[in-house]
C-alpha cells in the first residue's frame, strides 16, 4: 500500500488502483474514474488496493461495489468511514473531515450530499449513476 500511496503523492494524479504488479492512476474528477471502472471494468476494481486524494460516501460507495481490498484516502468523510465500517475492507486515511465540500469550497460536495440518506452502497450507485450523466450531457 506505501507504494501506492507514494505514487499518489508524486504524481499529478487522483486515484492510485493497485492489483498485483499491475498499477494504474487517474485524475478525472470527483468519483468518474471509479464509476467508469465500475460500470466498464469491474475486474480492474475487484480485489485492489486503492490510494485516493479525497473520498466521500459516493466514492465509499463504488469501491465497495467494486470489491476492493483496501483503501488509503488522504481524506476521507465520515459517512466514507460509517458506509465503509462494515465492508471488510482495510480502510487507513490521513484526515477525517465531517463531509467532503465542494470545490468553491462553499458547502457539501454534490455527490456527498447525493448520498446523504442512503444506508447502502447498492442505494448510492443509481444517484451516482443519474448525476454523472446530468453533468455529462
Amino acid at each position: 500500500m506505501q507504494h501506492l500511496i507514494d505514487i499518489l503523492h508524486a504524481s499529478a494524479c487522483s486515484l492510485v488502483v493497485g492489483k498485483g504488479d499491475d498499477i494504474a492512476t487517474y485524475n478525472g474528477r470527483g468519483v468518474s474514474d471509479l464509476y467508469r471502472l465500475l460500470t466498464t471494468e469491474p475486474s480492474a476494481l475487484q480485489g485492489a488496493c486503492i490510494a485516493d486524494k479525497v473520498v466521500g460516501k459516493g466514492a465509499a460507495a463504488l469501491m465497495i461495489l467494486g470489491g476492493i481490498s483496501a483503501l488509503w484516502a488522504d481524506v476521507i468523510s465520515q459517512a466514507a468511514v460509517d458506509l465503509l465500517a462494515d465492508s471488510g475492507i482495510d480502510v487507513l486515511y490521513g484526515r477525517k473531515v465531517p463531509h467532503i465540500i465542494n470545490r468553491q469550497g462553499t458547502g457539501m460536495c454534490p455527490v456527498e450530499h447525493l448520498c446523504a440518506d442512503c444506508i447502502t452502497a447498492d442505494q448510492c450507485l443509481p444517484l451516482i449513476s443519474s448525476f454523472l450523466q446530468n453533468i455529462n450531457n
